[in-house]
């Protein structure tokens, strides 16, 4: 039996109270599903500025309107702390995800990305300490790796941040280090690299490549790749990232006050994702399959290649991916095709 597995009837046969922030978003949402799938009890926090409520409607879908009696939802923002105590009631664990993701919208608006990631952040820290919240397990992301030339990103070796997002999380991670020395609240980071799957947005200007292209693909529309296409990614199917919430929540208490990366340990170019997306694309839409990508200038904030080491979570915590590159895009693919994978 995994760590992973012992932890999941662990909890089946202990349920607890979770807060889930941005609950209505991709991995959100797919952290409530799976917590009611163990029999737990949820609340989720959101305000639907990134996440949508058919995220939460197709949760009910999945785990049923009795599993869905267990969930509890607040609309409200964590840049206001009232609204972050009000969600704390009676909460054992809390799994922080809400975020204003992105680098090109920081790069647009730095001041929003502040105030959702950084102002945020400590209004939720504050107000879980304030209720006896006995852990806090919060997103932080690859990109504080920044200018650091190294691969695979070993989480003591970080560089500059190159974007107005890489520095807001890189900032959640200094205070998340003062919470736990200061308050003696015990938080885990995670640094997610390039986590994709169901339920991720497709629109809008700052949607991220897999879901974009995947919709692109199947509507024939054009598939641009900022940069020459070499420049390769740690892609991370959710249902790992959903892994490394739950071991983090449960994991030893010298294992708390540290970042963890969550990923693979593996690097997939955008020319390589590309063909792979197209392929699985074609067996759902055929005139996809002679479809080419565009080139176009590169993005400023971009970092050009990401590579998790995952060695640190695998020996603390019992990390082990469930999903590896062409099962999660088969996967995901699937889903936003209409012939989800169960």
């Amino acid at each position: 039996m995994t760590r992973y597995q012992e932890v999941c009837r662990a909890l089946e046969a202990e349920p607890r109270r979770w807060l889930v922030t941005g609950a209505a978003g991709f991995i959100g949402s797919a952290l409530v599903e799976k917590l009611l799938s163990l029999g737990q009890h949820v609340v989720g926090l959101d305000n639907f500025v990134t996440g949508h409520r058919r995220n939460l409607d197709d949760v009910r879908e999945v785990v049923g309107d009795d599993a869905m009696r267990r969930f509890h939802f607040v609309e409200g923002d964590i840049r206001d702390l009232e609204t972050c105590r009000r969600a704390m009631g009676e909460v054992h664990l809390v799994l922080h995800q809400a975020a204003l993701g992105s680098v090109p919208r920081s790069m647009q608006d730095p001041i929003a990305t502040h105030q959702s990631n950084v102002d945020g952040t400590v209004n939720v820290f504050c107000a879980a300490h304030g209720a006896g919240v006995a852990r806090v397990v919060y997103a932080s992301s690859s990109s504080v790796y920044g200018d650091h030339p190294g691969l695979p990103k070993v989480e003591d070796a970080i560089g500059r941040p190159l974007s107005p997002y890489a520095a807001s999380k890189r900032i959640d991670e200094v205070y998340a280090d003062v919470w736990q020395r200061c308050f003696e609240l015990e938080v885990v980071g995670l640094r997610y690299f390039n986590v994709y799957g169901r339920r991720q947005d497709p629109d809008g200007p700052y949607a991220a490549v897999i879901p974009r292209w995947i919709a692109a693909l199947a509507s024939s529309a054009p598939c641009v790749i900022f940069g020459d296409g070499t420049q390769s990614r740690d892609f991370c199917y959710v249902d790992n990232a959903v892994q490394a919430n739950l071991l983090a929540a449960a994991g030893p208490a010298e294992a708390t006050g540290e970042v963890y990366n969550v990923g693979l340990e593996g690097r997939t170019d955008l020319l390589q994702l590309f063909r792979m997306l197209r392929d699985r694309v074609a067996a759902f839409r055929p005139q996809a399959a002679s479809a080419e990508p565009e080139l176009a200038a590169p993005r400023p904030g971009d970092v050009r290649h990401s590579q998790a080491s995952i060695d640190k979570i695998r020996e603390r915590l019992g990390y082990q991916a469930s999903h590896g590159i062409e099962q999660g895009l088969t996967e995901t693919v699937a889903w936003f095709l209409g012939a989800r994978a169960g």
